[in-house]
């Protein structure tokens, strides 16, 4: 064989070779997608005190493991107890008030029982005149005097009657229910809510991070002092829409680890996400914009998905960020046995790269 025709022999075995492997990887991308863009995410909580106040003690490390409800540091409680002790003097007012108003309520109540008895006494009186008028037993003046006493003890009734009214509504509901007693209760609620925050916690089992407190920082309410990572953590992966066309809930999975290499680990997907932030319009009062690109075959979407791997507890010792690289397995023997070839040649080459 001539040099011409071995090089043309090589040329062709070269262009079926790449015409196969072309093949492949088109065949591949819709029936064995696979995606590097997969990582580990953790969720992060941002740690705020509720208070302001000067940090007198830290008791935790960056990178410390610690439980929901442990206490991360604390502020000087001092400011708080003394709000709590006013809340309760405030509210020890509250009850001596009402004392006062009820002593006033029980001496008005006498007042008028004895405004009644004045002007029963005085009805008896008009009556009597009536009557010793018809006869002409007593002069007009006098009668009219009497009937005059009776007009004045009734307006008097009256008047105490107000002013009965007028303190029971002072006093208020009798009990728990009283305006004055719940507005001291309230108030004594909160400052000691506010004791309460003088003690940082974590909200969830996790590991501190970014620790920005030492003893004598003075903490603003609001303000972030340090992060939990959770334990907790959940595995997505990008793939192209066309490649999520033959796969759906519980599909299996298979995932190599960057931090891994060598192993793979089986899954299936738990969840599609609803969208992308490409697929979101703000409504903010301007027209609608358009895509513009100038290039003739634009890039593929990707879509986000969620793993669920056999081995859960895996994902929780990953750092968060930590990358992966996700094979979809189709339900076919031939589809499986080709993905996890494909994997497995993947967790081998992390060794490499």
């Amino acid at each position: 064989m001539t040099p011409d025709q071995k090089f043309a022999r090589y040329v062709k075995i070269s262009l079926v070779g790449f015409i196969l492997l072309f093949a492949y990887f088109v065949i591949a991308d819709m029936y064995l997608p696979v995606t590097p863009q997969a990582r580990v995410f953790h969720p992060v909580v941002q740690v705020t005190p509720q208070v302001s106040g000067r940090v007198n003690k830290v008791l935790v490390n960056n990178n410390q493991l610690v439980n929901r409800g442990e206490v991360l540091f604390l502020i000087e409680p001092a400011p708080f107890k003394l709000a709590v002790e006013q809340a309760e003097l405030t509210y020890a007012d509250a009850q001596l008030q009402n004392q006062r108003f009820d002593s006033n309520v029980k001496a008005i109540e006498a007042q008028l029982a004895a405004a009644n008895a004045q002007l029963h006494e005085q009805k008896l009186l008009l009556d009597r005149s009536e009557s010793l008028l018809k006869k002409r037993s007593i002069s007009e003046q006098e009668y009219e005097t009497i009937s005059a006493n009776f007009q004045s003890s009734r307006a008097n009734v009256a008047a105490v009657e107000a002013q009965l009214t007028e303190a029971k509504l002072a006093r208020g509901q009798v009990g728990n229910e009283n305006l004055a007693l719940r507005h001291a209760q309230n108030l004594l609620a909160q400052a000691k809510l506010n004791l309460s925050y003088s003690q940082v916690s974590a909200d969830v089992d996790g590991k501190v991070a970014n620790l920005q407190v030492s003893n004598g920082t003075y903490a603003n309410k609001g303000q972030p002092m340090l992060a939990i990572v959770a334990n907790k953590a959940d595995l997505v992966a990008d793939f192209r829409e066309k490649s999520l066309s033959q796969f759906s809930l519980k599909s299996a999975a298979k995932v190599t680890f960057d931090a891994l290499p060598g192993q793979v680990f089986d899954g299936v997907i738990s969840s599609f996400e609803a969208g992308v932030s490409d697929g979101q319009i703000n409504a903010n009062g301007l027209l609608s914009s358009t895509e513009s690109s100038n290039r003739w075959v634009r890039d593929a979407q990707r879509q986000r998905i969620h793993i669920e791997l056999q081995q859960p507890q895996l994902l929780s010792q990953l750092p968060s960020g930590a990358r992966a690289t996700v094979q979809l397995v189709p339900e076919s023997t031939i589809g499986q046995w080709c993905a996890s070839a494909q994997i497995r040649l993947i967790s081998l080459l992390h060794f490499i790269y």
